[in-house]
């Protein structure tokens, strides 16, 4: 099977990781990834905010999403399965085609992660927060360059968990016209 074929079959969200940080080798090549993607009109309006697993930005983000949830009680995990490395990835808010663009880099990056024997899993659920009362705080914090908003975040790191890849039922979701 081709190797990126088979990367793509063999991918699946990480929920677990171990404390090994990634190498300077490792990141390069994630952020490379991410850059690589196509953009519309070759725009290239994506930015890549990488923070530390142990950055307190990420508290505060995570504290923001559960006050968001009515304050549940805290979740057996944070919202990145505390992974060594999160990236958030924002786009021109004023540039219709910035999500799908982020959605395209953040796919690059998970698959080139787990090609790379990385885990990873790509993160929404923070979305609220990261639109909230502390939008510009959390903008400024994680250097978004003037008028870009988040669009969606990765976690990634050594695996501490594993988990199948998901069942899909082609017949159900594919229509051929």
């Amino acid at each position: 099977m081709n190797e990126i074929l088979k990367v793509i079959k063999e991918r699946s969200s990480t929920r677990g990781y171990t404390a090994e940080k990634l190498t300077e080798a490792e990141l390069g090549a994630l952020i490379d990834a991410g850059l690589q993607a196509p953009t519309a009109a070759n725009r290239q309006e994506i930015h890549f905010s990488v923070i530390d697993g142990e950055d307190p930005i990420l508290a505060e983000i995570q504290q923001e999403m559960l006050a968001g949830r009515g304050g549940s009680t805290a979740p057996a995990h944070n919202f990145y399965y505390e992974a060594p490395v999160v990236i958030i990835l924002s786009g021109n808010a004023a540039f219709s085609w910035s999500a799908v663009d982020a959605g395209i880099a953040v796919e690059n990056i998970a698959l080139a992660a787990e090609g790379l024997g990385l885990g990873n899993v790509i993160l929404g659920c923070i979305k609220d927060a990261m639109a909230g009362a502390k939008k510009e705080h959390f903008a400024k914090s994680l250097g978004f360059p003037e008028g870009y908003e988040y669009k969606v975040a990765i976690a990634i790191g050594h695996k501490a968990t594993t988990k199948e890849p998901h069942e899909y039922d082609a017949a159900k979701n594919v229509t051929r016209v």
